[in-house]
């Protein structure tokens, strides 16, 4: 079994999909701690999206720039209203790179907004 770590940004496949929710396969970062990842298969993603100025303005959103680190391609959008539980074995497509602390706190305070904390 692969161990991920807290920042990383894989590709999963997010389907299938019901209503509303963010389907294919995409980007995504792992929010859940590095204890947990490494002893069981059943992670929490935020998907990462493409970036449009409507969807940057959204609190719980997070603009991603490209970089040789987090492997992305494009600007994007972390999308932490939709953040879900996944097996990895089951839906790694691939590793892409991990993001840089800035955006992981961006990621945190978003997610405290998602879940009141």
């Amino acid at each position: 079994m692969t161990t991920l770590s807290r920042g990383m940004v894989i590709d999963i496949d997010l389907n299938p999909v019901k209503g509303s929710e963010t389907g294919k396969v995409r980007p995504c970062v792992v929010v859940t701690n590095d204890v947990y990842n490494a002893r069981v298969p059943v992670i929490q993603v935020v998907p990462i999206t493409e970036w449009n100025e409507k969807k940057s303005r959204i609190k719980t959103n997070v603009t991603l720039i490209p970089s040789q680190i987090n492997g992305l391609d494009k600007k994007s959008i972390a999308d932490c209203l939709q953040t879900r539980p996944i097996d990895y074995r089951l839906r790694l497509s691939r590793v892409r790179g991990k993001l840089e602390h800035d955006d992981m706190r961006a990621i945190d305070q978003a997610l405290k907004v998602v879940f009141s904390l």
